[in-house]
């Protein structure tokens, strides 16, 4: 397997466990971000704006570009930025397009809310701006020779405690009505797409979408009770906590491929970050 040269684009907490994990495995990698001061030491950083032109000047000769920049608001003009300007911007100033690209996109392109099962064969009408600019995004992709786009579910993880908090305050999700949620750990993010790179290097086709999900959705309310149990939490009240709508992500498609989930449900991602925040003193 030769060592390739990656140059991760928006290389934020989900960019940096992968860049880890790739420098583990020898590659040589690169990671862009305009703040590059927390960037671990194993990923060589750029310091550019991935929406100002004249800050994206030599850029490394790259084998594989990883984008998974994030939007810096909610707004249409934060998403347009992030996901379709900074994507051009990157592509245009590198001197020789990459082997492979991978985008990684969300779930958000999804419309489905009735509890339906969701792959990468669903139809992708969403119906809000965020969604629709997503979609707009992956098919600029998907117009590119050796192209990827990824799906990601909810992240959470290692700094990613909303959830955590909001039940440590005593809020859970009622029963009804019935809400699914789906959700992906950080660690696999980061291992999927270094799983899917590995493929690309040992000469393998990939498919040209995945949706990466952990394979278990869980109805928001199980999974707000449980955390309540863990963290000992007297429940004083029950809100909807949703966001999209309700549907189960179908990742057999990656799993196929080779792919083995880290944390396959929610219980197992959720273990570490507890411990944490049992030791954690309620009143900080």
């Amino acid at each position: 397997m030769s060592k390739l040269r990656i140059l991760i684009a928006g290389c934020g907490d989900v960019g940096s466990a992968l860049g880890v994990l790739l420098s583990t495995q020898g590659h040589h990698v690169y990671g862009l971000k305009r703040t590059i001061n927390q960037l671990p030491d194993c990923i060589h950083a750029i310091s550019a704006d991935l929406c100002d032109k004249e800050t994206l000047s030599d850029l490394p000769d790259t084998d594989i570009l990883v984008y998974c920049a994030a939007a810096t608001g909610r707004s249409e003009s934060a998403y347009q930025q992030a996901y379709i300007d900074g994507l051009k911007n990157i592509y245009t100033a590198l001197s020789t397009p990459p082997r492979h690209l991978f985008f990684t996109s969300s779930t958000s392109v999804y419309a489905q809310n009735q509890h339906e099962w969701v792959d990468e064969q669903s139809p992708t009408q969403a119906d809000q701006p965020s969604g629709l600019i997503m979609r707009r995004a992956e098919q600029q992709v998907l117009n590119k020779d050796n192209a990827t786009v990824v799906r990601f579910s909810g992240i959470y993880g290692p700094g990613r405690n909303h959830l955590i908090n909001t039940v440590r305050a005593g809020t859970i999700a009622p029963q009804n009505p019935l809400h699914y949620s789906n959700r992906i750990h950080r660690d696999d993010c980061a291992g999927v797409l270094a799983h899917l790179i590995q493929k690309v290097n040992t000469g393998n086709q990939i498919e040209p979408i995945y949706l990466a999900s952990d394979p278990n959705p869980t109805p928001i309310h199980d999974i707000t009770a449980w955390l309540a149990e863990q963290l000992h939490t007297k429940i004083t009240q029950e809100t909807p906590i949703r966001r999209g709508g309700s549907k189960r992500c179908n990742s057999q498609r990656l799993q196929q491929s080779g792919y083995e989930f880290l944390y396959p449900d929610y219980k197992a991602g959720f273990q570490a970050g507890l411990k944490e925040e049992l030791a954690r003193p309620v009143d900080q």
